[in-house]
């Protein structure tokens, strides 16, 4: 396993919408998330992660060490007994093995960090397993994303669409089309801040430069393997990735997240494409930070 990352990072997303839902509401019929009080739209980090999870699963096909742990059609059990499988345990085998290896939870923890990309990336609840009353555990992973945010309030739209291919015979000899709808905002830009911390990737999980860099790609390629119809066009506009140059950190997050100001361009009243935004990243950052800007 490759060493951790020795570096505490901190990183703005921009990504945009066009004529398409990003993130629906189940409780809202599907509708684009909106925080109701100020009308900005809103993405989750689940959404994102899912993104990224899927993205690695392209890009690696199962190769050792980037499985991925939360996909579908494939129950957590069925992973987590794995490590007990590994370590050639059984009902019987763990209790006797426990009383002689107090270090077992953590042989079971660190199978699970090793061998799957996106538990040594964002963490893990695995405790739905139980063995002999024990369980994977419970991982906290360095990688943490907050919910992406409109850089404005965004207005969705309710489309009305038809279709020629009717459900059932009885329909069809009545009527010749049916009706359905659809939810899209016009447009919008996202803004989204995550944090990667090197002492639990040092501590826990072995995050290594190897994994921060694939993180970097998955970001920047998160749309590009799964558009679709419903999310209409989606992209990441830039990754910015502010570097400490120790473990825990040179300067508080915010103050580096309010280095990155977005404002309309001038004349700009409703804004259509990311053309319409000046993106500026201040200079002067506090010492032991520097900046770097990808797209």
């Amino acid at each position: 396993m490759s060493e951790a990352i020795k570096n505490r990072y901190e990183f703005v997303v921009l990504f945009d919408v066009e004529n398409g839902n990003p993130n629906g509401d189940p409780d809202a019929g599907n509708m684009p998330r909106v925080d109701p009080e100020s009308g900005f739209g809103l993405v989750t980090d689940v959404c994102i992660k899912r993104k990224i999870r899927n993205y690695v699963e392209t890009l690696k096909e199962d190769e050792q060490g980037y499985r991925i742990y939360i996909k579908d059609n494939v129950p957590l059990n069925r992973s987590d007994n794995e490590a007990y499988e590994y370590l050639n345990t059984n009902a019987d085998g763990i209790k006797k093995l426990k009383k002689e290896d107090p270090e077992l939870d953590r042989k079971i923890r660190d199978f699970m960090c090793e061998n799957f990309y996106d538990i040594r990336t964002f963490g893990a609840v695995m405790t739905t397993f139980v063995k002999a009353n024990l369980n994977c555990g419970q991982v906290r992973g360095p990688v943490q994303l907050g919910f992406a945010k409109s850089v404005d309030p965004i207005l969705p739209q309710e489309v009305t669409i038809t279709r020629v291919a009717i459900t059932t015979e009885s329909d069809a000899e009545k009527k010749g089309t049916e009706m359905g709808r659809k939810y899209i905002v016009p447009y919008a830009l996202y803004r989204m801040e995550g944090y990667v911390s090197a002492n639990l990737a040092r501590k826990v999980t072995g995050f290594s430069e190897e994994d921060l860099e694939l993180l970097w790609q998955a970001i920047l390629n998160m749309f590009e393997n799964d558009h679709a119809a419903a999310r209409g066009k989606m992209a990441v506009r830039k990754l910015i990735i502010f570097k400490h140059e120790s473990e825990l950190g040179c300067a508080p997050a915010h103050k580096l997240f309010d280095a990155v100001k977005i404002e309309r361009k001038e004349g700009v009243e409703i804004p259509r494409a990311y053309a319409d935004y000046e993106v500026a990243v201040q200079t002067e950052l506090p010492q032991g930070v520097s900046c770097i800007c990808m797209e």
